[in-house]
């Protein structure tokens, strides 16, 4: 793991020992590592929200029955094995 110096202002840094000695985080990384997950999900959530909603004004109907639902999972089960796939190879 490669390291990353931050500099914070006092009220910052105070608050981020804060939630260290809450007991929930060990170390500030770790509390700061959680920061970012959590903004690379709201960030994808928004991505995701994006899509649906040009997809919803794009006019294009779709036929959203059993068999497109049972496609769609397939579809992205497959991407999601290759990608692990992929990841495991790097590894």
């Amino acid at each position: 793991m490669s390291t990353m110096n931050i500099s914070l202002p006092p009220k910052l840094r105070e608050f981020v020992e804060q939630q260290v000695e809450s007991g929930r985080y060990s170390t500030a990384s770790e509390y700061v590592r959680e920061l970012i997950r959590s903004d690379e999900k709201r960030r994808a959530q928004e991505k995701l929200e994006a899509m649906l909603l040009e997809g919803v004004h794009s006019g294009e109907p779709i036929q959203a029955d059993a068999v497109y639902w049972q496609s769609k999972t397939r579809r992205l089960q497959d991407r999601a094995g290759a990608s692990m796939s992929d990841e495991a190879s790097r590894a």
